[in-house]
This record gives structure tokens, sequence and C-alpha cells, in this order.
């Protein structure tokens, strides 16, 4: 009789089993709510509802190829005010290990591919022992990557059509090998500790925005190309010069591109931008190994 019984669950049992493999299947579609916590892994399709928080117990793995696609803003979307921003975000408390590959990037963007920038809110990190982003394209964004007090490591990405690329506030990151274009704002700090090297900058409207009192940072080996805007911009609470030796400029000529920094020239109270002396070619590395 016990034995019968166990039979008829077989079936249910095996089901079971079929439902848990494919949830692990990388062309299923995941949809993502609320707070998560533990070990995760996502990889296929992603979508993100509202604002989706990775509390302090977790590690989010991200496999490459992985397709994180972020859901008009609606009732989910908690969090509006600064620090965080309008429409869907994921707010990361925990650790974040997104890594692809040149022939399959991670990709982060609005679920609407004509959607215009701002239209998800970012990549949201808050106090992170490691946030971890290689290989990856970013694009529609409010701010893509947002980070406060955290270390972060940006390497071979592509940054495109964010109101912000990369924003952050007393963090500890690295940003190496990076192409930013079509942004608004392609990096935008306050405080903080970057290294910013063998980037690319093109066509933003502005490549820098430093908003209070940069600190132990380096910025060299870049190439910064054409803004519709300016190339660096202070803050109010920027009075110290910033030094941007050792960069190259696409703009040569040395009056026009003073003209391109909103700094101390224009308003007595701020610093300086220091270019000099600046580099005659561009670093052998500079931007990603991938395009697309």
């Amino acid at each position: 009789m016990q034995r019968c019984h166990l039979l008829s669950l077989k079936p249910l049992l095996i089901l079971c089993l079929l439902l848990l493999l494919t949830s692990c299947l990388p062309g299923r579609v995941i949809e993502a709510r609320g707070v998560l916590h533990g070990d995760l892994v996502w990889q296929g399709v992603v979508q993100v509802a509202g604002d989706v928080v990775l509390a302090e117990d977790s590690h989010l793995t991200i496999r490459p190829g992985t397709q994180i696609l972020f859901l008009p803003p609606g009732e989910d979307d908690l969090f509006l005010e600064h620090p965080y921003f309008p429409g869907s975000e994921l707010i990361v408390k925990g650790r974040i290990t997104a890594i692809g590959l040149p022939e399959a990037p991670i990709v982060f963007a609005s679920i609407d591919p004509d959607a215009a920038a701002g239209s998800w809110g970012g990549i949201n990190i808050e106090g992170s022992p490691e946030a971890i982003f290689e290989y990856c394209l970013f694009r529609q964004a409010d701010s893509a990557v947002h980070s406060r007090e955290a270390q972060v490591y940006i390497e071979e990405s592509i940054f495109e059509d964010n109101l912000v690329a990369i924003r952050f506030h007393s963090t500890e990151i690295l940003i190496e090998h990076n192409l930013l274009r079509n942004n608004h704002a392609a990096i935008r700090f306050h405080f903080g500790s970057p290294v910013i090297c063998e980037n690319r900058f093109a066509d933003n409207r502005v490549n820098l925005f430093i908003t209070s009192h940069p600190r132990d940072y380096r910025i060299e080996n870049n190439t910064f190309g054409a803004t519709s805007d300016y190339q660096v911009i202070f803050g109010e609470e920027v009075p110290e010069d910033v030094r941007l030796s050792g960069n190259y400029w696409e703009l040569k000529d040395a009056e026009a591109l003073q003209a391109t920094f909103y700094d101390g020239q224009r308003a007595d109270y701020l610093g300086r931008v220091l270019v000099n002396p600046v580099r005659t070619s561009p670093a052998s590395r500079t931007g990603p190994s991938w395009s697309r």
C-alpha cells in the first residue's frame, strides 16, 4: 500500500525535477522583484520589475550573454528620491559579479530597445564590499552605475545613451579600458578615490563632472573626444586644482581646449584644470578590446 502511494507520487516528483532543471536553462525569462538573499545566479533573460534589492547577505553572479532588462516604472518603483532614481533599478548592498565575454557581453538596458536615456534608474551600489563589472554594455539608464561608500571595479565595458554613465560618492573605484559614448555626462563624482585610466570618451555632452573635493585620484592615459557642452565641469565645492595631465585630448588647440573647461577661469572660487603635460598620441590600449 505504501509502495503504491510512492509510485503515485513519482510523476509529480519528475515534474518538480524538470521544473528545477528548466529554471537553470539560459533561455528562460526570469522576473526579479523585491528583496533577494543568498547566492544567486542570473543567466538568459532577467526582467527587473521595480526596485530590486540585493541584501547584505547576497552574492549575485551574472553569467556571460545574460540580458538584464528593466521594466517601466510601476507600483514596485518604491525609491524615487536621491540617491535613488525614478524607474526600475537594482540596489546592491551585497556583492555582485558581472563578468561577460567579448563575444557574449552582459547587457543592462531598458526592455524597450527604443527607449530614451533615463528609462530605468540604474545599478545603485550601497556599501558593497565588491562590485565587479567586466565586458558589460549599459544603455538608457538615469545613472547606469551609481555607487556610494563601496568598492567597485569597471573594466572592458561600454556605456552609451545614459543620462549619467558612471556616478559615485566616497567610493574606491577602478574605471579602466571602457568606452563612454553618447551620454549626457560620462563620469560624475563627489569625493571618491577613483583610478580612471585608458578609457575612451566619445560624443558625450560632458566628459567629467566633478562636484566636490576630489581626493586620492588618478586620471591619466585616457582619450577625451569631442563634447557638445564641456570636457570638464567643476561644481561649487571644487576650490582645488585638479590634475588631468598625461591624457590625450582630440581637441589639440590649447586655447580651444581651455574653453571647454568650466573651472576657475569662469568662476574665481573654483580651482583650475591642469592638463600639462598632455599626451601627443593615445595610449596603446585605450578603450575596450571589443566593440558592439
